[in-house]
């Protein structure tokens, strides 16, 4: 059961043997077999479907917070919508499509009103706060010039906001 091979490990006897007998099993036992493209092919698809389910979330929540933000649901109204005159606190912008384009402006705080005029490149003109019935105090019930009249970039616009 020893081994006659000399000994130029430094190892005792005993040590010997059990490498000798665990060199022995290594090589005589087969190689185990991995199927590698099956294994990168469900990593892949894996992955692939882990992605798909993330974008699909996203868009689902963009498309809700895009519709929740072009339907103002973000907002209150003390009013009932019946009663809202948008006609007078929308403007017409034109120069940017084929079309003018309409926008309302109707129950907007300042800063909002503000932000929707630098983003079309008009400036702000006169602010002045008016008594008007059933609306929410400090938003915008009127715009000067308002639709049907178009403005183009650079013109000038008046807002006229609730005084409560």
């Amino acid at each position: 059961m020893s081994s006659y091979v000399p000994r130029s490990s430094g190892c005792t006897p005993f040590e010997e043997e059990l490498i000798n007998a665990m060199n022995n099993f290594a090589h005589s036992t087969d190689t185990p077999t991995f199927d590698t493209a099956a294994m990168v092919h469900r990593t892949r698809r894996r992955r692939a479907t882990l992605i798909a389910g993330f974008a699909a979330a996203l868009i689902v929540a963009g498309g809700g917070t895009a519709l929740a933000s072009m339907t103002g649901a973000s907002q209150t109204s003390a009013k009932p919508a019946a009663t809202v005159d948008h006609s007078k606190a929308t403007f017409l912008l034109g120069g940017v499509t084929k079309e003018p384009i309409a926008v309302d402006l109707t129950g907007q705080d300042l800063g909002t009103a503000k932000g929707q005029l630098v983003k079309a490149k008009l400036k702000l003109g006169t602010v002045v706060k008016v008594n008007t019935p059933n609306c929410k105090p400090a938003t915008v019930v009127e715009l000067t010039p308002h639709t049907p009249k178009i403005v183009a970039k650079g013109d000038t616009v008046n807002v006229k906001l609730c005084a409560g």
